[in-house]
């Protein structure tokens, strides 16, 4: 990924910031998303609500009260097949089990976590789409993926202390 080409994105949370370089050539679907909702502000206030060490933090969907957070646009195609791999400092598209589902939700992988790429274009094969890397604030990441997490309501592996995503900035 080159810095020339590529948007960078900052993402100021309760915890430091965290710099994302995003890959508009190989994740174009993924990439004018997150900053279409970056733009729109969507961001401000939700939470990293799944934390799970070794594995990934995910936010940029729920409210504080876990609550989803209203106004998403609609879901995009997984971009999976671009031929990016889920590494330690990826960020990617989350999403349901449905392979085209994702909306606003993201995740930074804590871990290698290859069992996430692309290895077929079947439901089960066709993995989670990365879109970009920490380029700074890792030590954020890291932060966040050691954090005490509990369950809240119907949610497990959410943060007891709320992480909150102050504002994303495309810089």
């Amino acid at each position: 990924m080159s810095e020339t080409t590529n948007p960078t994105v900052r993402i100021e949370t309760s915890m430091g910031n965290i710099v994302l370089e995003l890959d508009a050539v190989n994740a174009p679907i993924s990439t004018a998303n997150f900053i279409a909702y970056a733009n729109d502000g969507f961001y401000e206030d939700t939470i990293f609500h799944r934390v799970i060490d070794g594995f990934m933090v995910q936010g940029g969907g729920l409210s504080a009260d876990m609550s989803d957070k209203s106004n998403k646009k609609a879901p995009i195609k997984n971009e999976a097949a671009n031929g990016l791999k889920n590494e330690l400092g990826t960020v990617a598209m989350a999403r349901t089990n449905v392979v085209d589902s994702a909306t606003s939700q993201f995740f930074i992988n804590v871990g290698e976590n290859s069992f996430l790429n692309h290895t077929a274009p079947t439901p089960q094969g066709f993995g989670y789409a990365v879109f970009g890397k920490v380029t700074d604030g890792m030590d954020v990441v890291e932060a966040i993926r050691q954090v005490k997490t509990g369950n809240k309501g119907m949610h497990q592996d959410v943060p007891v202390e709320n992480i909150t995503i102050q504002k994303v900035t495309v810089e």
